[in-house]
């Protein structure tokens, strides 16, 4: 090797001692921090433009007397009580223990299969009840362009934990199997908050 390809080599290594990885041992979590950061410009521009339109429309229904608040708040419960047994998964593996975390994944893929059955019959009555649909109103087109892009979001993690936990079958606990079920974390966890986002404004306030 030239002097001069030493040199170069050396400054590299040295380069990255003084730059660590932002998410060190883990690039996948910067990706997911990455992507979750645009998502939230996209959720935040759904809420705002809601928020801008009721704002200024002087008939603008009161939520309560088409949206079945009771059941949402059940749903919501469900949502977050998914975030906690993610939680207690992720805490399962790091230990070592296999089979408690599949356990609670499997709960928290349960969860979000609930959460969408619940929302799939709140449109149902909806739909096909109240007759609205996403060209009745400005208020009707809203709600089915929010909670319908939040329900995308829920269909892909319930898909993304169910292929986690399937794969972790006659698996032994490693730290690879950590990282990866801290990087879906981030995503239920994310689409979690956003529920609770969409509730409070479209369905409460």
């Amino acid at each position: 090797m030239s002097e001069a390809a030493a040199v170069d080599t050396h400054a590299h290594e040295f380069h990255d001692e003084l730059e660590p990885s932002l998410t060190p041992g883990n690039s996948g979590k910067l990706g997911m921090w990455v992507f979750l950061a645009g998502d939230a410009m996209t959720f935040g521009a759904g809420i705002a433009a809601y928020g801008a339109l009721r704002w200024y429309n002087v008939n603008w229904p009161n939520p309560a007397d088409w949206l079945g608040i009771t059941l949402t708040a059940v749903m919501t419960f469900i949502l977050i009580c998914s975030s906690l047994t993610m939680v207690e998964a992720l805490a399962a593996v790091q230990r070592g223990n296999m089979r408690r975390m599949q356990l609670f994944l499997g709960l928290t893929v349960i969860g979000g299969l609930i959460f969408l059955g619940c929302q799939a019959s709140e449109w149902r009555h909806l739909i096909m009840g109240e007759q609205l649909s996403i060209k009745t109103s400005l208020f009707s087109a809203t709600f089915f362009i929010l909670t319908g892009f939040h329900g995308m979001h829920v269909s892909g993690g319930v898909v993304y934990l169910g292929t986690l936990l399937f794969r972790s079958f006659g698996k032994e606990a490693s730290a690879h199997e950590a990282k990866l079920l801290e990087v879906a974390g981030l995503y239920w966890h994310f689409v979690d908050l956003v529920w609770i986002l969409i509730f409070t404004f479209v369905y409460l306030i």
